[in-house]
């Protein structure tokens, strides 16, 4: 993800001409009434001890760095994870050229759950991580172990997979779960004259050369460094103009589900994520769930981001217990 050039004011997207468009513990099942009228629906847990393992296999390949084998390796294990789930598997292979000039080898990764669904649910997450730790004063050309920004995010939507194996969607209901790569080989801000859209060039491709072919979603939901301890997510500013409905949607069902201390209602600024492409070219109304530390020294990310601190020492069951069940819950409720 990135760092402060990403932070984005609401008057220069909208130029970009976009479409208009408590704690739970971990426990067996989850039942949890509806908002008012409903009838109380019975959602599987999210297994956060799971998620927690998912998390520590990513980063023992080392870093997911594009163009080097562990992200090979991982891209392999990922899709034989997703496909040995039951998900139908889309994998989209292409380059493109990093802002150094450096031609990349890149893989979108889609698992499509009750593919026969009309009415779908786009969930993501980028499962490569950043090429340079170029925020650490300490060895700042190396790559991150991305702990946090990259495989937690991958780590929910695989825990998700597996509940959705385990059961499955009823109805005209569908769930897709999109990995994106070369989300965070974006250029830093101190490498000179400033080139746009360096950043989410997994996302960029897929959006403008859809996959499926012709694909659409009724709103989708992206998650972005979704692991660390005394994480809190803030309503993003371009997810609420462009996918007001969705972000109500999920922060409601957290307040619901006891995990208001995560999901405060509280706004942030806009930034450039994998969301912004979706929205921008594909249409798809999409909300990002990412960490928001305004006292950080970004006004933004966290005192991880960027750095060599971004590895296990800072995941937290608890906080990928609070997003995984929220947004299975959202997924699972849906009609």
């Amino acid at each position: 993800m990135k760092n402060n050039m990403k932070v984005l004011a609401l008057g220069l997207f909208l130029a970009a001409a976009l479409p208009a468009c408590d704690k739970k513990t971990n426990s067996d099942t989850a039942t949890v009434e509806q908002p008012a009228a409903a009838e109380t629906v019975n959602v599987s847990a999210f297994n956060a001890d799971s998620a927690y393992q998912f998390v520590a296999r990513q980063v023992s390949f080392g870093p997911r760095v594009p163009n080097t084998p562990a992200h090979r390796a991982c891209g392999d294990y990922l899709i034989g994870k997703l496909e040995g789930y039951g998900g139908t598997l889309q994998v989209q292979s292409f380059t493109a050229k990093a802002y150094d000039g450096t031609t990349l080898d890149l893989r979108n990764i889609m698992a499509q759950f009750n593919p026969q669904a009309s009415k779908r649910i786009l969930l993501a997450a980028h499962w490569d991580t950043r090429h340079v730790a170029d925020k650490d004063p300490q060895n700042p050309t190396t790559p991150i172990d991305g702990a946090n920004d990259g495989a937690s995010g991958v780590a929910v939507l695989l825990e998700i997979a597996r509940q959705l194996q385990a059961n499955p969607l009823k109805g005209d209901v569908g769930v897709d779960i999109m990995l994106f790569d070369g989300e965070d080989y974006g250029q830093p801000d101190n490498a000179g004259d400033y080139i746009p859209d360096t950043w989410c060039l997994g996302s960029q491709y897929w959006a403008k050369n859809l996959l499926p072919k012709g694909y659409t979603a009724n709103y989708g939901i992206l998650l972005d460094m979704v692991g660390a301890k005394g994480a809190r997510f803030a309503r993003e500013e371009t997810s609420r103009v462009y996918a007001g409905d969705v972000v109500e949607k999920v922060w409601k069902t957290a307040h619901q589900l006891g995990y208001s201390d995560y999901f405060p209602f509280q706004d942030s600024p806009g930034i450039t994520d994998d969301h912004t492409y979706v929205i921008q070219h594909a249409n798809i109304r999409m909300a990002d769930i990412v960490a928001y530390d305004p006292s950080s020294p970004d006004g933004f990310f966290g005192p991880y981001h960027h750095r060599h601190t971004d590895n296990m020492d800072i995941i937290d069951r608890n906080t990928l217990k609070a997003v995984g069940q929220t947004v299975l819950h959202v997924v699972m409720t849906e009609q």
